[in-house]
């Protein structure tokens, strides 16, 4: 009997768009400090445009679990991504001179209403292991990349705390759970869970490649 967990049997599956994220050109200049102002402006204004989306997709989580607990955390999370997140996009678009107007102009890339239709797919399934599959490749693969971060962390706080919001003990703890809900419910809707973990996967590796487009 196999002993893999059904969440790394998620990942193998996502190869090579799981690696090739992890280590993409992005990653490596966001470490470096060297990744161009446009670039990372054009990320962080399309990974901004999904977050109504993202929390929908949070709430759906929160509504279709099956424990009181798993809600609790799930709504600490919440807080954070309403908080400290949006805060940090806020304060970094100031930064790069990127105003609302700027933003409201800028169309969405393939790759962002890609994340916005999948985030709504899964909320409409009432799914709990639908939407933790695309909750955990959202911060999993994210904590892979950042987890590899060299020190010191570059000057920026553009670059540093974008590392930094993915690489932290409370982070690394909501992932820890993510997974572990993954494991707990999603073997009994596999086909579902590979479907939706597979395109979260090549949407991210996606998305990263539309930083430079």
């Amino acid at each position: 009997m196999s002993t893999i967990r059904f969440s790394d049997e998620l990942r193998e599956a996502s190869e090579p768009d799981w690696s090739a994220a992890v280590g993409h050109r992005f990653v490596a200049e966001l470490f470096e400090g060297s990744i161009a102002d446009p670039a990372m402006g054009s990320y962080l204004v399309q990974d901004h445009r999904f977050l109504d989306s993202f929390l929908q997709l949070l709430g759906a989580a929160v509504a279709s679990s099956d424990r009181f607990e798993s809600r609790i955390r799930l709504g600490r999370f919440i807080g954070l991504v309403s908080g400290e997140e949006n805060t940090y996009f806020l304060r970094s678009f100031d930064a790069l001179g990127i105003t609302a107007e700027d933003r409201a102009r800028i169309p969405d890339k393939a790759p962002t209403a890609g994340f916005k239709a999948i985030m709504q797919e899964a909320a409409q399934t009432c799914s709990y292991a639908a939407a933790l599959s695309v909750l955990t490749v959202a911060e999993w693969l994210y904590l892979d990349w950042a987890g590899q971060a060299p020190s010191p962390l570059p000057q920026n706080f553009i670059h540093a705390e974008w590392i930094t919001l993915h690489d932290n003990a409370d982070f690394r703890d909501l992932v820890t759970f993510l997974r572990s809900e993954l494991d707990r419910v999603g073997p009994s809707e596999r086909e579902r869970c590979q479907d939706f973990f597979r395109r979260s996967v090549a949407l991210e590796r996606a998305f990263f490649d539309a930083a430079y487009a």
